[in-house]
């Protein structure tokens, strides 16, 4: 397979690199998972899509791939820092259920949403509260290498002593002095050497739900140590791919960075990934502003921010017209838009069993398939692909149309090129639905009377017009000597 050429934009350096995996052939990739406390919003999954296109167009192109997927079950506050109740504990509070009730009720939701969006399910989905083992040690690893302290039962990473060993701030750009000047007094400051310390273990008040035995007391891990201690018990010390949203850089993904140092004197990650945010009607999405909206009121059309329901595959292939790097805005007219093009690029691969090979090709496929993957290889450039599909949609329809012609071997390659980057790589199915046959057949007289009446007439701009539009339908007309064939 065609490896060596992928690119991937490194969050760490700013620029894009060349890819080359750790181990030859094999690529480790590392995605942080939803906080399982509410059903999945559209944002988080725009970015497991994003990291879904990732994940199978290096399945395509070769290699073995372990994608850990992690689901967060305890640990990540309502600040989002280090101060609060857990998430879950809230939900489970308001529903009066066990907090188990609402992971495990949240979960499914999570994966019955990326079933419908044909997502593939990571090889390993590791849980929080599954590997606190895991998280206790590697706590303690962080504390024998000088990098943490203890304080009234919590554990705390130390920024400032981190920092002058290793730089604090490198993925996100942001100097350490700047975020001392910028920071404030939180609940348990008192605790805590510095503000911009964080928690690698909280100490439990009695009233907490959610709490488990330490060597430092009852209490639980916090939110940013969950996936340090999991990526490295799946993928290793240092691994290739980390993924995430844009929101995640700071201060998740910088504290993984800091922890994974401290831990093991080495960097975790060599390519660090981040997939952007979406907007709704050229606005942020905001349940406060009444302006969000949930993957199945999308599907469903039971809301009042678009005109109709989409389906899931339609959405998905609207998410791939925009770099995962870029902002995605949500619109009726946008997705209406992407409707008619799926359905179009799914009828032209179907034609694509129409065409009856000859001789000789007059069409380059090798530099169209060449396309493809220069597409995919500029840092997983979906919209760029797309692009190219279309014009191998024409061509394709060039052919049926008689203007250009494909021999068996270039057929046979356009063919396994297509379904192998619609299907497999974007990750689109079809949906649409057809005819009854005896119901197709009556349709198919009335047209194909009119064009033959267009044509009687000399009328040659209605008989192209309907021919142009069974064809995008998914019908070929041709014309012969005795009169008009479909099929």
């Amino acid at each position: 397979m065609r490896k060596g050429r992928l690119t991937i934009y490194n969050t760490l350096s700013g620029n894009k690199e060349l890819f080359c995996s750790i181990n030859k052939d094999f690529v480790g990739m590392y995605v942080c998972g939803p906080t399982v406390y509410n059903y999945v919003h559209l944002g988080n999954c725009r970015t497991f899509i994003s990291f879904d296109l990732a994940y199978r167009y290096l399945l395509h192109l070769g290699y073995q791939v372990r994608y850990v997927r992690n689901i967060t079950d305890v640990g990540h506050l309502e600040s989002d820092a280090d101060d609060g109740e857990d998430k879950i504990s809230i939900k489970a509070r308001l529903e009066k259920l066990e907090p188990m009730e609402i992971v495990q009720q949240y979960t499914i939701d999570f994966h019955q949403v990326m079933h419908a969006f044909n997502a593939l399910p990571p090889n390993i989905e590791p849980t929080a509260t599954g590997h606190l083992i895991e998280q206790i040690e590697f706590i303690q690893s962080i504390l024998k290498n000088g990098f943490a302290y203890e304080s009234n039962g919590s554990v705390y990473f130390d920024v400032e002593k981190y920092n002058k060993a290793f730089p604090y701030g490198e993925l996100s750009g942001r100097k350490i002095e700047d975020l001392i000047a910028n920071s404030r007094p939180l609940d348990g400051q008192n605790e805590k050497r510095d503000p911009l310390d964080f928690a690698l273990w909280k100490n439990a008040s009695a009233e907490h739900i959610m709490k488990w035995p330490s060597p430092w007391g009852i209490g639980f891990p916090g939110w940013h140590l969950e996936c340090s201690a999991m990526s490295g018990k799946y993928l290793g010390e240092t691994f290739d791919i980390h993924g995430g949203g844009m929101d995640l850089k700071f201060p998740h993904h910088e504290c993984e960075i800091a922890q994974g140092c401290a831990a093991t004197g080495q960097k975790p990650v060599h390519y660090w990934m981040h997939a952007n945010m979406l907007t709704l009607n050229g606005k942020k999405m905001s349940k406060s502003a009444g302006n969000s909206l949930l993957p199945n009121e999308l599907f469903s059309g039971e809301n009042n921010l678009l005109n109709k329901g989409f389906d899931p595959m339609v959405v998905r292939f609207f998410m791939m017209q925009a770099h995962y790097r870029s902002t995605l805005d949500f619109t009726s007219e946008a997705l209406s838009a992407a409707e008619k093009g799926f359905k179009k690029l799914m009828v032209s691969v179907e034609n694509l069993g129409l065409i009856v090979p000859s001789n000789k090709s007059t069409l380059d496929v090798s530099t169209l398939v060449d396309g493809f993957y220069a597409a995919m290889d500029d840092d997983f450039n979906a919209p760029a692909l797309v692009a190219n599909l279309f014009e191998a949609v024409k061509q394709i329809n060039a052919v049926l149309e008689d203007k250009e012609s494909l021999n068996t071997e270039d057929l046979n390659l356009l063919k396994k090129e297509m379904h192998g980057f619609v299907f497999d790589v974007l990750g689109l199915k079809p949906t649409i639905e057809k005819l009854g046959d005896d119901r197709l057949v009556g349709v198919m007289d009335l047209m194909m009377d009119l064009r033959s009446s267009a044509r009687e007439n000399k009328d040659w701009a209605t008989s192209d017009k309907i021919r142009d539009g069974l064809l995008n339908a998914g019908i070929h007309v041709k014309d012969e000597k005795n009169g008009a064939s479909w099929k």
